[in-house]
């Protein structure tokens, strides 16, 4: 059971994290965030420390929502050759679900508080490197279990595989054009297919 503190809390780290995801760190006011909820100064600082505590937890929650999801994909199999390619099948339509969210907040944050926020990019690539790892697990199963090649870099394949998302999902944006991600998530299927597969 929420407790009146930690509902509002919850409150305003959902109604304020599309925002940074869309409009970055810098850009968000204090003034956005109170039309936003409706609070007051003091009440948003009655919960968070400052405006750098209140991104870092508004990234956190949207990372753990878009986490949540690809997860609940990947549950379809128990493959970790087929989790692979799940991977592949959620970005392919990740454009529509990102843009709810204000955009990629990996791809957005990592842009935005790199000269901006130290915290807030430090966290950035602690997310990027916990995804990486991940991947890296997932074809460490792979291979235990003889669906992937055994000679295989498993680090070497999570970061190519994670650089083509994050790049796709970039160009998908900028040009406001889906087809980088459908045209990549083939080109991973393939290199799922033919470098990885056993």
């Amino acid at each position: 059971m929420y407790t009146k503190a930690e509902k509002t809390t919850e409150f305003i780290i959902e109604t304020v994290a599309p925002i940074f995801n869309k409009n970055g760190y810098a850009a968000t006011s204090l003034s956005d965030i109170t039309k936003a909820t409706g609070l007051t100064k003091g009440a948003i600082y009655g919960n968070f420390k400052n405006k750098e505590e209140l991104a870092v937890a508004a990234f956190t929650m949207t990372v753990k929502s878009m986490l949540r999801r690809i997860t609940e994909h990947q549950s379809l199999s128990s493959s970790p050759i087929q989790k692979l390619f799940l991977i592949s099948d959620f970005y392919r339509n990740y454009y529509n679900f990102s843009q709810e969210l204000g955009g990629c907040p990996v791809l957005n944050m990592g842009v935005d508080a790199k000269h901006q926020n130290s915290a807030l990019f430090n966290y950035v690539q602690y997310t990027i490197n916990k995804i990486q790892n991940n991947l890296a697990l997932l074809i460490d199963q792979g291979k235990e279990l003889q669906e992937i090649k055994p000679n295989i870099d498993s680090q070497l394949y999570a970061k190519r595989l994670y650089t083509m998302i994050i790049g796709a999902i970039f160009m998908t944006h900028t040009m406001e054009d889906n087809s980088y991600l459908l045209q990549t998530m083939d080109q991973i299927d393939t290199m799922i297919q033919s470098e990885l597969n056993l």
